[in-house]
C-alpha cells in the first residue's frame, strides 16, 4: 500500500486495531487521532501507533490526511462529518466503521460528501472495548465490507480496499442498501430472536427455576448472542429499523405458518422445515454443520502467519487431543479469536484450552 497520512476520530477497539495494523504494515505511515479520552491517545503515542494527537475533530492538521476514519458511535460519526468537511484536501477519503450504513450514507448525501465517502464495516470485534484491547491482528481474515456511494471515485474505493488488505482483512464491496438488508437477516434478527427466546424462558419458568437449571447444550448455544451489549444493540436497531422490521415481519409470518401446520397436525411439516434448513445450513462456508448440538469449541487469538495452524495442531496432537475441526473465523463481531477449534467432547475441549493457555495463547470461550 502507498504511504499515506491517516486520521482517526475515535480510537477505540476497532479504530485502534486498524491503526495498529497499518503501522505494522508500514512504519512510515503517519497517523493522527482525536478522542475525548486524551490519556488513551497519550498511550497510543507511547506505543508508537499515533504520531500526532489532535485537539478536536476540527483540528486543521486533518487537512494533511489522505484518509479519515470515523470510529465513534453512528450518531457521533454523523456529527463529525460536518466538522471535518471543510478540512478535506483534494483527493481525501472519509470512511467509517459502523455496523449499519443507511443512516450515515443519508447524512453524507445531505452534506454533499458523496464524492469523498465510502462506508466501511470491519466484521470483527471483542468482548472487551477500548484502545487498550486493540491489536494489530484483530481484523486479520475478517471480512471488511466497503460501501461506496454512487459518486465515490474508483480510486478512493481502491484506497480503502488497500487499507483492508494491508491489515490482513478481506475487502468486499457491497451496495450500502444491500448491506443493511443482509445484516438485518444474518445478524440483527438472530440477536433479537435469541434475546426474546431467553426472556420467554425466563417469563415461563417454574417457581424453582427448573427451566434455567436444565437450560444447556443446544439452548445455550442457540442463545449465546443474547448476552450482547444492550447499548450497542439499541443503537443498531434504531439505525436499521426498517430492514429489521421487514425481516421480522417475514419471520413472524413463517412462525405463524408453522404454528398453524402444527396445530392442524399436518404430517411432514416438521420434516420439511428441518430438511430445508439442514441442506441450506450445511452449504455454509462454516466449520459447524448439521443440527444444533452442544458446542465443544473455542477460538484462539493468534497472528495470521505461515504455519500457525500446524503449530497449534501439533501442540494439541502431542498431548493426544483429537480435533474435530479447525479453521479461520472470517466474521468475528462477537469477539471470537482468529482461529476456531472444535472438539468431539467437553473433556477434550477443556484439556486443549489448558494446553494452549500454557503456551500463552489467549482462549475465547462461547
Amino acid at each position: 500500500m502507498e504511504t499515506i497520512t491517516a486520521g482517526f476520530i475515535g480510537l477505540g477497539l476497532i479504530g485502534g486495531s486498524i491503526a495498529r495494523g497499518l503501522k505494522r504494515d508500514n512504519r512510515n505511515i503517519r497517523i493522527m487521532a482525536y478522542m475525548r479520552t486524551r490519556s488513551k491517545l497519550e498511550q497510543a503515542k507511547n506505543d508508537g501507533v499515533v504520531d500526532d494527537i489532535l485537539d478536536s475533530a476540527e483540528d486543521s492538521r486533518l487537512a494533511a490526511c489522505d484518509i479519515i476514519f470515523l470510529c465513534t458511535p453512528v450518531e457521533f460519526n454523523e456529527m463529525y462529518l460536518e466538522d471535518i468537511r471543510p478540512l478535506l484536501k483534494k483527493g481525501a477519503l472519509v470512511t467509517d466503521v459502523g455496523s449499519t450504513k443507511e443512516s450515515v450514507h443519508r447524512t453524507v448525501e445531505k452534506l454533499g460528501m458523496n464524492p469523498v465517502f465510502a462506508g466501511g464495516h470491519p466484521m470483527a470485534g471483542s468482548e472487551k472495548t477500548g484502545y487498550e484491547n486493540s491489536t494489530d491482528h484483530l481484523l486479520e481474515n475478517a471480512y471488511y465490507i466497503i460501501t461506496p456511494t454512487p459518486e465515490t471515485p474508483p480510486e478512493l474505493t481502491g484506497r480503502l480496499r488497500d487499507v483492508a488488505k494491508a491489515i490482513g482483512a478481506i475487502p468486499m464491496v457491497i451496495d450500502y442498501h444491500r448491506h443493511d438488508r443482509i445484516v438485518a437477516a444474518i445478524s440483527h434478527l438472530p440477536h433479537l430472536i435469541a434475546a426474546t427466546l431467553v426472556n420467554l424462558v425466563h417469563d415461563s419458568d417454574t417457581a424453582d427455576q427448573l427451566m434455567k437449571t436444565l437450560a444447556a447444550g443446544g439452548f445455550k448455544d442457540l442463545t449465546r448472542i443474547a448476552s450482547s451489549s444492550p447499548v450497542m444493540w439499541e443503537q443498531i436497531c434504531m439505525t436499521n429499523t426498517d430492514n429489521i422490521v421487514d425481516i421480522t415481519d417475514r419471520y413472524i409470518a413463517s412462525l405463524a405458518e408453522l404454528r398453524n401446520r402444527l396445530a392442524n397436525r399436518q404430517e411432514g411439516a416438521v420434516f420439511e422445515l428441518f430438511s430445508r434448513s439442514r441442506d441450506y445450513r450445511n452449504s455454509f462456508p462454516d466449520m459447524h454443520r448439521g443440527s444444533i448440538m452442544p458446542d465443544f469449541s473455542f477460538s484462539v487469538d493468534c497472528v495470521d502467519e505461515p504455519g500457525v495452524i500446524s503449530i497449534i495442531s501439533s501442540i494439541l496432537a502431542v498431548a493426544g487431543i483429537n480435533i474435530r475441526n479447525i479453521g479461520i473465523n472470517n466474521n468475528r463481531e462477537m469477539g471470537e479469536g482468529a482461529m476456531e477449534i472444535s472438539f468431539y467432547d467437553r473433556e477434550s475441549m477443556e484439556k486443549a484450552a489448558l494446553r494452549l493457555s500454557s503456551y500463552n495463547y489467549k482462549i475465547f470461550r462461547r
